[in-house]
C-alpha cells in the first residue's frame, strides 16, 4: 500500500510541476469568462438595454435596415429577440464569426457591436489556446494542444490526489478537510491545497473532462460513446433552405420572418429568447440544465407558413450532448447557484497548482 502511495504522489508531484502553470491560468481566465454576459451588459447599459415605447418593429424590416449598412459579403444571418422588453435585440451577421449588431426593436436604431468586450476576448483565447491562433495552414495549433495536454494531466493529478488524500479514519477524514488558519503560511496553504482540493474536485473534474471534448477529437468521441452517443449524428436543428442569409436592402428576403415568428410566439409559451432565420425559428427556454436546448420551427421562405416542429426531446442526441457538454462546463447547468459555484470552483483551481508549487518549494528548502 506504501509503494502505490507513493507512486502515486509522485505521479502527482511530476504532472503538476510542467503543466500547473498552464492549469492556473485555464482555471483563472475560465472563472472570468462565467459572468461575461451580465458583465458586458452592466459596462455597456447603452448597448444592450432599450426603454420600451409601444410595440417592435417589424422583424423583417428591421433586418432589412441592418443589411443596407453592411458592406459586401456581409450578409444578416438572422435576428435574436429577447423575451424582456427591455432587452435590444441581436441581429446576427455573417462576419466575423460570431458577430452581429444590437438594434433598439422600437426605432430601428444600430446600438453598438455585439462582440466582445477586449478583456473578455483576451482571457477566452488564453483559456482555449493560450493566445495562440491558427494560421490557417495544417500545422499544429500549438496553444490548443498545450492547453489540452496541460487539462488531460489535471485531470490525472486530480485522481491521483485522492488517491494520496484518502483518510484511514474518521478522525483523519475531519482533519483533512479543515483549513487552518491561526497555524502558520505553510499549514495555511496545505490546507487550501488538500481541503480546498476536496472541496471542488466533483466540479472541476467535470469541467476539465468536458473542457477536453473541444480540444481531442479522440477525446469526444469516446466520451459521447461513454453516454452512448455517436459524435456522426447531425446534432440538433433542421435546415429550412435557403442560403443562409441576405444581403439585400429591400426587405422583400426578410418580408415572411414576422408572420412566422408571429405564429411560433402563439404557440411557443414562455421563452428565454427565439431566433430567426432564413427558414428556421428556434426557440430556447432553459434558464439552467442544458441552456442550449431549443425547440426548432421551419416556415416557408415565401409565405411565412410554419411548416414544421422538431421539439428539444425529440432532435438527435447528438446536438443535446453538445448542449450538455457546454452548460456543464460553463456552470450553467444550475442556474445562478451553479455559475456562482462554477466561479469560486475555478478561483480554487487556480490556486491548488500555485500553492502545490510553493509547499513543494518550502520541502526543497527544507532538505
Amino acid at each position: 500500500m506504501k509503494l502505490n502511495r507513493k507512486f502515486f504522489l509522485n505521479l502527482h508531484l511530476w504532472l503538476s510541476l510542467p503543466f500547473g502553470l498552464v492549469v492556473a491560468v485555464t482555471c483563472f481566465t475560465g472563472a472570468m469568462l462565467v459572468f461575461e454576459d451580465e458583465l458586458t451588459r452592466a459596462v455597456r447599459p447603452e448597448v444592450y438595454e432599450v426603454t420600451p415605447a409601444g410595440q417592435p418593429l417589424d422583424v423583417g424590416a428591421l433586418a432589412a435596415g441592418v443589411a443596407a449598412t453592411l458592406p459586401d459579403g456581409v450578409k444578416v444571418t438572422g435576428v435574436t429577440v429577447g423575451s424582456s422588453p427591455d432587452e435590444a435585440w441581436r441581429v446576427n451577421l455573417s462576419r466575423p464569426k460570431h458577430g452581429g449588431v444590437m438594434v433598439n426593436q422600437y426605432t430601428g436604431e444600430v446600438l453598438g457591436d455585439a462582440g466582445r468586450l477586449p478583456f473578455f476576448s483576451v482571457m477566452f483565447r488564453l483559456h482555449r489556446w493560450l493566445m495562440d491562433s491558427r494560421d490557417g495552414g495544417e500545422g499544429i495549433f500549438w496553444g490548443k494542444v498545450i492547453v489540452g495536454a496541460s487539462t488531460l494531466a489535471f485531470v490525472v493529478v486530480l485522481v491521483t490526489g485522492v488517491i494520496v488524500w484518502w483518510p484511514r479514519t474518521v478522525r483523519a477524514l475531519r482533519r483533512s478537510l479543515q483549513i487552518p488558519l491561526r497555524h502558520g503560511a505553510w499549514r495555511l496553504w496545505r490546507g487550501v491545497h488538500v481541503a480546498g482540493g476536496m472541496y471542488a474536485l466533483v466540479l472541476l473534474f467535470a469541467m476539465a473532462v468536458t473542457g477536453l471534448t473541444w480540444s481531442f477529437p479522440w477525446w469526444r468521441t469516446g466520451f459521447y460513446a461513454l453516454f452512448g452517443v455517436e459524435t456522426q449524428q447531425v446534432g440538433g436543428r433542421p435546415r429550412g433552405g435557403g442560403n443562409g442569409g441576405y444581403g439585400g436592402a429591400d426587405g422583400a428576403a426578410y418580408a415572411s420572418w414576422q408572420k412566422a415568428l408571429d405564429t411560433v410566439s402563439a404557440v411557443a409559451g414562455d421563452y428565454s429568447r427565439m431566433t430567426v432565420s432564413d427558414g428556421r425559428i428556434t426557440v430556447s427556454r432553459a434558464r439552467w440544465g442544458n441552456v442550449r436546448g431549443s425547440d426548432t420551427y421551419t416556415f416557408d421562405t415565401a409565405t411565412g407558413e410554419v411548416t414544421g416542429r422538431t421539439l428539444y426531446a425529440d432532435q438527435p442526441d447528438s446536438g443535446k450532448m453538445r448542449g450538455w457538454i457546454y452548460s456543464v462546463h460553463t456552470g450553467h447547468w444550475g442556474g445562478m447557484v451553479g455559475r456562482v459555484l462554477s466561479f469560486l470552483v475555478a478561483l480554487l483551481g487556480t490556486a491548488l497548482p500555485l500553492t502545490g508549487y510553493y509547499l513543494w518549494i518550502k520541502r526543497l528548502a527544507r532538505r
